[in-house]
């Protein structure tokens, strides 16, 4: 200081003063905050120690002959995982690379659990799955992940108080690239279908405890992940039990299906329901839509609701008042009663005794 000049002196006031040791005091905060944060750092769903809970992996082992006839243990191969962000209630959710060994497929996975799935007293119990899907192109991230979103607070907080089941949620990107490939397998291009029904649930299965029936086995999408959520259900039931469907498209409508009008047909929800309701055997599948009241599709759902919910095919419709076509009001749905809904055709884990 004593090398200043006197004029610097002067401009070294003490408001002057206050100013910088603020800014300072800031920069220290800041990396204060960013040096506590595990984000990009491993994480192991299945080595709890990081979660608050005690289940370790001898823990699993021991579940193996003790679980439920339902329940299926993680079976590998182990992903890698990656903090991508952490909930309030300390619970992550982390990121990694799957290349399906069905769909030759590669693309990033989020996934999230529920603090219960690292509560000791579930350790021998398998938990449902809920895949959820974005609108858009649902590329190269899936909305459903992001705080701004505050979807997976909302499982969270409505499973702790018993409003919902305690999903796990598994949020894989819907496309390779900003195309609309209507979640389907398109002749001459990546598949999409496989992908979104096959490699991510058998990804699911090898890193997470789960169900082996379909009682376990969910999808939620809005607007075109919404389509792929009712297609997906209704093409494979015996796979997949129940979906919300928020904001949907109805019908296939990517340009990709030009010159593959049967291909598009065997995608089509309409055909598809009409299809499951002639099976003597077909098994019953819950479809819960949601609208924004002030949303143009409205008649379409209700028409379709009208002319396919009969049968095994169990419909429920929430309308949501002022709601418009954003994931904002379909959270709100969900909180007035389709996750409540789809939770109740859907199994639970089961403690151990």
């Amino acid at each position: 200081m004593n090398r200043l000049s006197s004029t610097s002196r002067r401009l070294s006031s003490t408001p002057s003063r206050r100013l910088i040791a603020a800014a300072l005091l800031g920069s220290v905060l800041t990396l204060s905050v960013s040096g506590c944060s595990d984000e990009g750092t491993p994480y192991d769903f299945n080595a709890a120690e990081d979660n608050g809970g005690s289940i370790q992996r001898s823990d699993l082992q021991q579940a193996a002959s003790k679980g439920g006839a339902d329940t299926l243990l993680p079976r590998g191969p182990r992903s890698d995982f990656s903090v991508f962000r952490t909930l309030d209630d300390g619970t992550k959710v982390a990121q990694t690379t799957l290349t399906g060994t069905k769909s030759g497929f590669t693309g990033k996975v989020w996934v999230w659990a529920p603090k219960q799935y690292f509560d000791p007293k579930y350790a021998e119990s398998g938990f449902p799955v809920l895949i959820a899907l974005p609108g858009s192109y649902g590329y190269d991230n899936n909305y459903w992940s992001l705080e701004k979103k505050h979807f997976l607070e909302t499982v969270a907080d409505m499973s702790q108080r018993g409003q919902s089941l305690p999903f796990i949620v598994v949020m894989p990107v819907q496309n390779p690239e900003k195309k609309y490939y209507d979640g389907s397998d398109i002749p001459g291009r990546p598949k999409m279908g496989t992908w979104i029904t096959q490699d991510v649930p058998d990804f699911v299965k090898a890193n997470f405890r789960t169900f082996r029936s379909r009682d376990g086995w969910a999808f939620m999408g809005s607007s075109s992940g919404g389509f792929i959520a009712l297609k997906s259900v209704l093409k494979y039931p015996e796979r997949f039990k129940a979906a919300i469907s928020s904001g949907p498209d109805i019908v296939p409508d990517s340009p990709m299906w030009k010159g593959h009008p049967q291909e598009k047909l065997a995608n089509n929800p309409r055909q598809l329901a009409a299809d499951l309701i002639k099976r003597p055997d077909a098994p019953k599948v819950y479809l819960a839509f949601q609208v924004g009241s002030k949303e143009k599709l409205i008649p379409r759902v209700e028409r379709f609701m009208h002319d396919y919910g009969k049968g095994p095919i169990k419909t429920r419709l929430q309308v949501v008042p002022d709601g418009v076509h954003n994931p904002a009001t379909y959270i709100k749905g969900m909180e007035s009663g389709s996750l409540g809904w789809l939770s109740s055709h859907l199994k639970a884990p089961v403690p151990t005794p």
